[in-house]
Protein backbone atom coordinates (compact mmCIF):
# COMPACT_ATOMS: atom_id res chain seq x y z
CA UNK A 1 0.00 0.00 0.00
CA UNK A 2 2.85 2.40 0.79
CA UNK A 3 4.33 1.81 -2.62
CA UNK A 4 0.99 2.58 -4.26
CA UNK A 5 0.81 5.90 -2.45
CA UNK A 6 4.29 6.87 -3.63
CA UNK A 7 3.39 6.10 -7.26
CA UNK A 8 0.15 8.07 -7.06
CA UNK A 9 1.95 11.13 -5.73
CA UNK A 10 4.56 10.83 -8.47
CA UNK A 11 1.86 11.22 -11.08
CA UNK A 12 0.73 14.64 -9.82
CA UNK A 13 3.61 16.68 -11.30
CA UNK A 14 3.23 14.83 -14.61
CA UNK A 15 -0.51 15.59 -14.67
CA UNK A 16 0.21 19.25 -13.95
CA UNK A 17 2.64 19.42 -16.89
CA UNK A 18 0.10 17.83 -19.24
CA UNK A 19 -2.64 20.27 -18.21
CA UNK A 20 -0.29 23.21 -18.67
CA UNK A 21 0.61 22.02 -22.16
CA UNK A 22 -3.07 21.71 -23.10
CA UNK A 23 -3.76 25.26 -21.90
CA UNK A 24 -0.72 26.59 -23.82
CA UNK A 25 -1.77 24.86 -27.07
CA UNK A 26 -5.32 26.18 -26.78
CA UNK A 27 -3.99 29.70 -26.24
CA UNK A 28 -1.75 29.47 -29.29
CA UNK A 29 -4.60 28.15 -31.39
CA UNK A 30 -6.83 31.09 -30.50
CA UNK A 31 -4.05 33.58 -31.26
CA UNK A 32 -3.42 32.03 -34.69
CA UNK A 33 -7.12 32.26 -35.59
CA UNK A 34 -7.35 35.95 -34.77
CA UNK A 35 -3.93 37.32 -35.62
CA UNK A 36 -2.48 34.94 -38.18
CA UNK A 37 -1.90 35.67 -41.90
CA UNK A 38 -4.91 35.91 -44.18
CA UNK A 39 -4.95 32.77 -46.38
CA UNK A 40 -6.76 34.78 -49.09
CA UNK A 41 -4.38 37.74 -48.97
CA UNK A 42 -3.38 37.23 -52.60
CA UNK A 43 -7.01 37.77 -53.66
CA UNK A 44 -7.63 40.86 -51.51
CA UNK A 45 -8.45 43.77 -53.86
CA UNK A 46 -6.34 46.92 -53.73
CA UNK A 47 -7.80 49.75 -51.65
CA UNK A 48 -9.42 52.47 -53.70
CA UNK A 49 -7.10 55.20 -52.39
CA UNK A 50 -3.88 53.35 -53.28
CA UNK A 51 -2.42 55.24 -56.28
CA UNK A 52 0.29 52.64 -56.95
CA UNK A 53 -0.32 48.93 -57.47
CA UNK A 54 1.49 46.57 -55.12
CA UNK A 55 2.59 43.01 -55.96
CA UNK A 56 0.12 40.32 -54.90
CA UNK A 57 1.16 38.19 -51.93
CA UNK A 58 3.47 35.37 -52.95
CA UNK A 59 4.58 37.06 -56.18
CA UNK A 60 7.51 39.34 -55.22
CA UNK A 61 8.78 39.61 -58.81
CA UNK A 62 5.41 40.54 -60.25
CA UNK A 63 5.38 44.16 -59.07
CA UNK A 64 4.25 46.74 -61.59
CA UNK A 65 3.95 50.30 -60.37
CA UNK A 66 1.73 52.89 -62.00
CA UNK A 67 0.32 56.27 -61.09
CA UNK A 68 -3.26 57.17 -62.02
CA UNK A 69 -4.02 60.77 -63.00
CA UNK A 70 -5.41 62.90 -60.19
CA UNK A 71 -8.73 63.46 -61.96
CA UNK A 72 -9.46 59.73 -62.24
CA UNK A 73 -11.70 58.61 -59.38
CA UNK A 74 -10.29 55.49 -57.70
CA UNK A 75 -12.94 53.00 -56.63
CA UNK A 76 -13.01 49.80 -54.61
CA UNK A 77 -12.62 46.98 -57.17
CA UNK A 78 -15.91 45.26 -57.93
CA UNK A 79 -14.36 41.78 -57.74
CA UNK A 80 -11.25 40.03 -56.47
CA UNK A 81 -10.11 39.58 -60.08
CA UNK A 82 -9.59 43.34 -60.36
CA UNK A 83 -6.39 44.82 -58.95
CA UNK A 84 -7.60 48.41 -59.37
CA UNK A 85 -10.59 50.27 -60.79
CA UNK A 86 -11.11 53.90 -61.82
CA UNK A 87 -14.09 55.97 -62.94
CA UNK A 88 -13.51 58.66 -65.57
CA UNK A 89 -16.38 61.19 -65.59
CA UNK A 90 -18.53 61.41 -68.70
CA UNK A 91 -18.77 64.45 -70.97
CA UNK A 92 -22.10 66.19 -71.54
CA UNK A 93 -24.62 64.12 -73.46
CA UNK A 94 -22.97 60.73 -72.88
CA UNK A 95 -25.09 58.13 -71.04
CA UNK A 96 -22.46 56.96 -68.54
CA UNK A 97 -18.95 57.41 -67.22
CA UNK A 98 -15.95 55.57 -68.62
CA UNK A 99 -14.27 52.87 -66.54
CA UNK A 100 -10.70 51.63 -66.42
CA UNK A 101 -10.03 48.28 -64.76
CA UNK A 102 -6.72 46.57 -64.00
CA UNK A 103 -6.30 42.79 -63.97
CA UNK A 104 -3.39 40.60 -62.89
CA UNK A 105 -3.55 36.80 -62.69
CA UNK A 106 -0.07 36.00 -61.31
CA UNK A 107 1.45 34.87 -64.59
CA UNK A 108 -1.77 33.44 -66.01
CA UNK A 109 -4.65 34.95 -67.96
CA UNK A 110 -3.69 33.92 -71.50
CA UNK A 111 -1.36 35.35 -74.11
CA UNK A 112 -1.28 38.97 -75.23
CA UNK A 113 -2.70 38.04 -78.63
CA UNK A 114 -5.53 35.93 -77.18
CA UNK A 115 -6.67 38.73 -74.90
CA UNK A 116 -6.55 41.32 -77.67
CA UNK A 117 -8.64 39.08 -79.92
CA UNK A 118 -11.16 38.55 -77.11
CA UNK A 119 -11.41 42.28 -76.41
CA UNK A 120 -11.92 43.12 -80.08
CA UNK A 121 -14.59 40.42 -80.37
CA UNK A 122 -16.61 42.21 -77.67
CA UNK A 123 -17.44 44.91 -80.23
CA UNK A 124 -19.81 44.78 -83.19
CA UNK A 125 -19.60 47.16 -86.14
CA UNK A 126 -22.73 49.01 -87.31
CA UNK A 127 -22.18 47.76 -90.88
CA UNK A 128 -21.94 44.14 -89.71
CA UNK A 129 -18.31 43.78 -90.74
CA UNK A 130 -15.69 42.06 -88.59
CA UNK A 131 -14.64 44.26 -85.66
CA UNK A 132 -10.98 43.44 -86.29
CA UNK A 133 -11.15 45.59 -89.44
CA UNK A 134 -11.81 48.64 -87.26
CA UNK A 135 -9.25 47.78 -84.58
CA UNK A 136 -5.81 49.31 -84.26
CA UNK A 137 -2.90 47.81 -82.33
CA UNK A 138 0.45 49.29 -81.39
CA UNK A 139 3.52 47.99 -79.58
CA UNK A 140 5.88 50.18 -77.60
CA UNK A 141 8.44 50.05 -74.80
CA UNK A 142 7.61 51.90 -71.58
CA UNK A 143 10.61 52.11 -69.26
CA UNK A 144 11.82 48.76 -70.57
CA UNK A 145 8.40 47.08 -70.32
CA UNK A 146 6.82 45.78 -73.55
CA UNK A 147 3.32 47.25 -73.84
CA UNK A 148 0.74 46.34 -76.48
CA UNK A 149 -2.11 48.83 -77.00
CA UNK A 150 -5.38 48.12 -78.78
CA UNK A 151 -8.14 50.51 -79.80
CA UNK A 152 -11.56 49.53 -81.14
CA UNK A 153 -14.99 51.15 -81.34
CA UNK A 154 -18.54 50.18 -82.24
CA UNK A 155 -21.34 48.53 -80.27
CA UNK A 156 -19.86 47.18 -77.06
CA UNK A 157 -21.35 43.86 -75.94
CA UNK A 158 -20.90 44.32 -72.21
CA UNK A 159 -21.20 41.25 -69.99
CA UNK A 160 -22.81 41.54 -66.56
CA UNK A 161 -24.90 39.64 -64.03
CA UNK A 162 -24.20 36.26 -62.41
CA UNK A 163 -21.34 34.46 -64.13
CA UNK A 164 -21.33 37.31 -66.70
CA UNK A 165 -24.25 35.59 -68.40
CA UNK A 166 -26.12 38.78 -69.29
CA UNK A 167 -25.06 40.85 -72.31
CA UNK A 168 -26.01 44.48 -72.86
CA UNK A 169 -25.41 46.18 -76.21
CA UNK A 170 -23.91 49.67 -75.84
CA UNK A 171 -23.73 51.51 -79.18
CA UNK A 172 -21.14 54.18 -79.97
CA UNK A 173 -18.68 52.87 -77.42
CA UNK A 174 -14.91 52.77 -77.59
CA UNK A 175 -12.17 50.82 -75.86
CA UNK A 176 -8.55 51.68 -75.20
CA UNK A 177 -6.70 48.74 -73.66
CA UNK A 178 -3.14 47.73 -72.94
CA UNK A 179 -1.16 44.67 -71.91
CA UNK A 180 2.06 45.31 -69.97
CA UNK A 181 4.41 42.29 -70.10
CA UNK A 182 5.94 42.62 -66.63
CA UNK A 183 8.55 40.25 -65.24
CA UNK A 184 6.02 38.32 -63.16
CA UNK A 185 3.43 38.03 -65.93
CA UNK A 186 1.14 40.29 -67.97
CA UNK A 187 -0.95 43.08 -66.46
CA UNK A 188 -4.16 44.00 -68.29
CA UNK A 189 -5.61 47.52 -68.48
CA UNK A 190 -9.00 48.06 -70.08
CA UNK A 191 -10.69 51.45 -70.55
CA UNK A 192 -14.23 51.42 -71.97
CA UNK A 193 -16.92 54.05 -72.30
CA UNK A 194 -18.92 56.23 -74.69
CA UNK A 195 -16.85 57.47 -77.62
CA UNK A 196 -16.93 61.18 -76.72
CA UNK A 197 -15.95 60.45 -73.13
CA UNK A 198 -13.06 58.21 -74.21
CA UNK A 199 -11.88 60.95 -76.58
CA UNK A 200 -11.90 63.33 -73.61
CA UNK A 201 -9.63 61.01 -71.62
CA UNK A 202 -7.48 59.57 -74.42
CA UNK A 203 -4.43 61.76 -73.76
CA UNK A 204 -4.75 61.03 -70.05
CA UNK A 205 -4.75 57.28 -70.80
CA UNK A 206 -1.45 57.46 -72.70
CA UNK A 207 0.07 59.60 -69.95
CA UNK A 208 -0.99 56.89 -67.51
CA UNK A 209 0.80 54.20 -69.55
CA UNK A 210 4.02 56.23 -69.38
CA UNK A 211 4.07 55.85 -65.58
CA UNK A 212 4.62 52.08 -65.72
CA UNK A 213 7.67 51.02 -63.69
CA UNK A 214 9.18 47.81 -62.32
Amino acid sequence: MAGAKVNQKAQYPRLTVVLAAVVWIAGCSGERDTAGPDPDASMTPMRAHDPVAQPPAGAPNAALQFQAPADWAAETPASSMRRAQYRLPRVGGDPEDAELVVFFFQGEGGSVEANIERWIAQFARPDGGPPSDAARTERRQVNGIPVTIVEVSGTYMASSGPMLSEVQAKPQFRMLAAVAEAAGGPWFFKLTGPQKTIARWEESFYTFLDTFRQ
